[in-house]
């Protein structure tokens, strides 16, 4: 089963080695376009250059939202989080994941941030319906209990892919479910010593990220939305890669 991943732990060790030379600046510009995308994927209408603006100059982009601002300086700080747990090296705990999703609606939904949904949701366009309020807290332990008997068997890609699906099919969030999952996956990868993965926002990519995630929560097939991500971790770190080699 290991064998698989192979090929990206030699790339991530590659990788490692060529990340002693290369700048803050570059990984500072993976992180605004990992913001960028995320929100994306939400909704979220500022361009990955508004959001370069509104993260590092704390600009004011005219026509846009408050909310959109928001988001943007919020995910920024919920990275800065993660790669702060990731050098404790300790194992994620539920009060670690309420805290990303507290820094995720930080001034957007103050009374729903870092705290579980006890409201039924539905989610536009999906098959899947997230469990009654009342099942969310014993799901989201049985999730943590599983993440405990699985980090140290599984490889950290699929770990981090299996997190990613399993917390967003609780859905344990009123808001905030999707940045919340991708945040919890990078913390996984960044623990290991991967880079953060940027899924895609534009229609298509998003539609393939749906189309995975619903395959997984109506069929019971994880496989092509564990693949989904093993392909995405790929093109990141070959990208980077490609960018401290120049």
């Amino acid at each position: 089963m290991e064998n698989k991943y192979t090929d990206l732990d030699q790339l991530k060790d590659k990788l490692n080695h060529l990340r002693q030379n290369h700048s803050d600046k570059v990984a500072k510009a993976f992180e605004i376009e990992y913001t960028y995308e995320s929100n994306k994927i939400e909704g979220n209408t500022l361009t990955l250059q508004e959001t370069a603006l509104v993260i590092e100059k704390g600009l004011t982009i005219g026509g846009k939202s408050l909310n959109e601002h928001l988001e943007a300086i919020n995910h920024q700080h919920a990275i800065e989080y993660i790669k702060e747990l990731a050098t404790q090296n300790e194992p994620i705990t539920e009060r670690d994941l309420l805290q990303i999703h507290q820094l995720i609606l930080q001034g957007i939904d103050n009374a729903n941030a870092g705290k579980y949904r006890n409201v039924q949701v539905l989610i536009s366009g999906a098959k899947h319906i997230p469990p009654q309020p009342y099942i969310v807290p014993k799901q989201m332990e049985d999730l943590f209990i599983w993440y405990n008997e699985n980090k140290d068997q599984l490889h950290p890609i699929e770990l981090s892919a299996e997190m990613h699906e399993r917390l967003v099919t609780i859905h344990p969030f009123i808001d905030g479910n999707g940045r919340t999952s991708r945040l919890l996956m990078n913390l996984i990868l960044l623990q290991n010593g991967f880079p953060i993965a940027i899924l895609k926002g534009d229609v298509d990519s998003r539609l393939k990220y749906y189309g995975a995630l619903e395959t997984a929560q109506t069929e019971d097939s994880k496989q092509p939305f564990i693949d989904l991500i093993t392909e995405n971790v790929r093109e990141t770190m070959e990208r980077i890669v490609k960018i401290s080699e120049n």
